[in-house]
């Protein structure tokens, strides 16, 4: 790799890690989100705009880690919760549980507990209940994005979900949204446990492109152009389904890039994410949900 590309490499890293300094930026860390008589102890780390940035109700951002379903940890995002606080949100960095051990649907029931649980402290960390969004790269986009589809009378909306669970929009990057796409790979397979022949209708349910429908929020899209583990046609399909739909939707390609290089310089699309969401709403304020989802 040529000098200049990874100096232009290391200042997007840069771009993304230090949108302001860290002081800057308060966090509350190892929180429990889960029930006491959950599965597994989950945790997140919550960041707040800087103090005195705003006074009023914020919105908020659940932020999800990608890795297959099955690895890593909420560390991946630290980053992106920091620009996220820094832009004025209120982020909710989440662990979930992973498979094969624990399988489909398990993870969307771990985000709509982490939901609840951003309602229930609503009041004390100031939050706009009706502008939280959903944000995620990879397995984690796909559960934001999954979440985000999901409204009432939805089957996956129950037990776990409700009004609470609701997202006024998503952003979401290298994101799986068919998985019928994926020719019964270990990661797919282990996650809904079978293959695309022996469990078919578990592959619709959790695919975001087979389950969209006309109360989704707006939503961001960026993948990089040269993604080869999820190839860049889950992005354009799933954009022209929302644009057909008249859902506010807007793709962004990471020119040059990979799956695993799209997310190292997630920085820009991240704060153009922002933005577009912004613009979505309104005037930077978001109509209650349930009127941004019959835009």
């Amino acid at each position: 790799m040529s000098r200049p590309l990874l100096a232009a490499l290391a200042s997007l890293a840069l771009s993304a890690c230090s949108v302001l300094p860290a002081t800057e930026i308060q966090r509350l860390e190892d929180l429990r989100y889960s029930p006491d008589d959950w599965a597994q102890a989950l945790y997140a780390d919550v960041y707040f705009p800087p103090p005195g940035q705003d006074t009023g109700a914020r919105p908020a951002a659940l932020v999800v880690h990608g890795g297959g379903w099955q690895r890593r940890d909420r560390s991946d995002m630290e980053a992106t919760a920091r620009q996220l606080a820094a832009a004025g949100l209120v982020a909710i960095n989440i662990d979930y549980r992973f498979a094969p051990e624990h399988p489909f649907p398990a993870q969307l029931h771990d985000l709509q507990q982490a939901m609840a649980w951003i309602h229930r402290q609503a009041a004390s960390w100031r939050i706009d209940t009706r502008r939280i969004i959903g944000v995620g790269y990879s397995s984690g986009g796909h559960l934001v994005s999954l979440l985000g589809v999901i409204g009432e009378g939805h089957p996956l909306d129950r037990p776990y979900g409700g009004e609470h669970a609701r997202l006024a929009g998503v952003l979401t990057g290298g994101t799986p949204t068919d998985l019928f796409k994926f020719a019964d790979g270990r990661l797919v397979v282990e996650f809904l446990g079978g293959t695309r022949a022996e469990v078919p209708q578990r592959y619709r349910l959790a695919s975001p492109y087979h389950q969209l429908g006309d109360s989704a929020p707006p939503f961001f899209l960026f993948h990089g152009s040269l993604d080869t583990l999820v190839p860049r046609d889950h992005a354009a399909d799933f954009h022209a389904a929302l644009r057909a739909r008249g859902i506010p939707s807007r793709l962004h390609y990471q020119s040059l890039r990979g799956h695993f290089l799209g997310f190292l310089t997630r920085g820009p699309a991240i704060a153009a994410g922002i933005d577009f969401l912004s613009d979505a709403w309104g005037d930077g304020e978001a109509p209650p949900v349930d009127a941004a989802r019959s835009r």
